[in-house]
């Protein structure tokens, strides 16, 4: 079984890493990194990069795609040759699957349109523009797309992706390998349960960036048809 995770500059390392550590687990599953340009793709801290070593022209029928997010999704969005590719790969995929912001990417390709989805929770509201309708859970499917939430949900989501490639007991020996117990420091990991201090600080660390996704999501929604 062919995993394709796709890369690109600027991503979010955890996004692509922590479905990786779980897919690479599930037996007789072959996991590659692929871009639209082979090579070293630095993640959004700049001090981390992520070797593709296949073109994307090179894996046409992957059996399930990955798509993660980070900043660099906004320049993915634009990014015709990765769209080409998942609009074609999609054709085939059993499935078909995102993290974090990589659903904005999936729905700049148009393969979100009246589908339910999810993102990271301060940019889940730009998922409406592409055509999709935004659903705030942890792991989101909708026919074959699975979408998973912000960063750290990416265990999930690859979590709920293995049991349903390989069984429900395979994924719990895969939870079990990779020690999955989370027990955070602190109770402040979504909206609902941080504080309202917190929330606004870091709402206002994302604002500029989620301006960007806001202008870019609704320039391709409108490209694709979709009533803004």
């Amino acid at each position: 079984m062919d995993i394709a995770i796709l890369l690109f500059e600027n991503l979010t390392a955890l996004d692509a890493v922590g479905p990786y550590e779980v897919l690479s687990r599930v037996p007789g599953a072959r996991v590659t990194f692929v871009a639209a340009e082979p090579g070293l793709k630095r993640s959004n801290g700049g001090g981390l990069a992520l070797l593709a070593e296949t073109p994307l022209i090179e894996l046409s029928r992957p059996e399930v795609v990955v798509v993660p997010g980070g900043p660099g999704q906004v320049e993915a969005m634009a990014d015709e040759s990765t769209l080409a590719w998942l609009r074609q790969v999609h054709e085939t995929t059993q499935w078909t699957t995102s993290v974090c912001t990589g659903s904005l990417v999936l729905g700049a390709a148009g393969l979100l349109k009246g589908k339910r989805a999810t993102c990271h929770w301060a940019a889940i509201e730009h998922l409406r523009p592409l055509g999709a309708i935004p659903v705030s859970q942890r792991v989101v499917m909708d026919g074959n797309v699975i979408t998973g939430a912000g960063v750290a949900s990416g265990i999930d989501f690859a979590l709920a992706v293995a049991a349903i490639l390989e069984g429900e007991e395979v994924a719990r020996q895969i939870q079990l390998q990779i020690e999955y117990d989370p027990s955070p420091p602190f109770d402040s990991g979504s909206t609902e349960t941080a504080s309202a201090e917190t929330l606004a600080l870091v709402r206002g660390r994302l604002a500029p960036l989620n301006e960007q996704r806001r202008e870019v999501a609704e320039r391709v929604g409108r490209k694709l048809g979709v009533p803004q």
